[in-house]
């Protein structure tokens, strides 16, 4: 005999609707556990082999959606969404992303720009940078707090109206333009002063 069957009638009604809560509350939780002890793995394996700040925090990124997505897929199967429908919808919108990611050059590019800003590393985060307009044309200029697959953002750091205030700028214009870094969080100095530390022109 089932143990649902030795519960009262009444009962049978709420286990319906209990069990598969108490499921999706489960899942919900493993899957948060799983993104801190993995997050935890990837940060001790990056102080281990002295991994660049930005793999480590896209490492992150990439194991947390993977692990949500999968959560996700678990909570609507359990909610009744059978896994062909499953199949048919993701595969459904995969077709679809793919006919608009490969229509937005821009986006590419920029994707591709970012790849290349991990590997070649112009500037790490934290560092200050300078985008030159032409020559020695004071540009675009700030400190490098974030690095996505898409922008950069740097935070204004010069005395002015801007100052404290965030600029994203498309990866893709760090390719177009000469690049003025101070390593680190060395300050440079405010514009038409001398620069503080050895600013590299890339």
């Amino acid at each position: 005999m089932r143990f649902k069957d030795r519960l009262p009638v009444w009962l049978h009604d709420w286990l319906d609707i209990v069990l598969p809560i108490g499921q999706i509350l489960l899942i919900l939780i493993v899957a948060w556990l799983l993104r801190l002890l993995v997050r935890r793995i990837i940060e001790r394996i990056g102080h281990r082999y002295t991994l660049p700040v930005e793999a480590v925090v896209g490492g992150r990124r990439v194991t947390s959606f993977l692990i949500y997505a999968a959560a996700l897929l678990l909570i609507l199967e359990r909610m009744g969404v059978s896994g062909t429908v499953l199949w048919t919808a993701f595969t459904g919108f995969a077709a679809v992303a793919a006919v608009a990611f490969f229509a937005a050059w821009s986006v590419l590019s920029n994707i591709f720009c970012t790849m290349l800003i991990l590997t070649t590393r112009p500037f790490r985060l934290y560092d200050h940078v300078e985008l030159l307009e032409n020559g020695e044309k004071p540009g675009l200029r700030g400190q490098v707090v974030d690095i996505n697959l898409v922008y950069t953002t740097l935070r204004e750091t010069d005395d002015g109206d801007g100052a404290g205030t965030s600029l994203q700028i498309p990866n893709s214009l760090f390719f177009q333009r000469a690049l003025r870094r101070w390593r680190g969080g060395a300050l440079p100095a405010a514009r038409g002063g001398t620069a503080a530390g050895d600013p590299l022109d890339v």
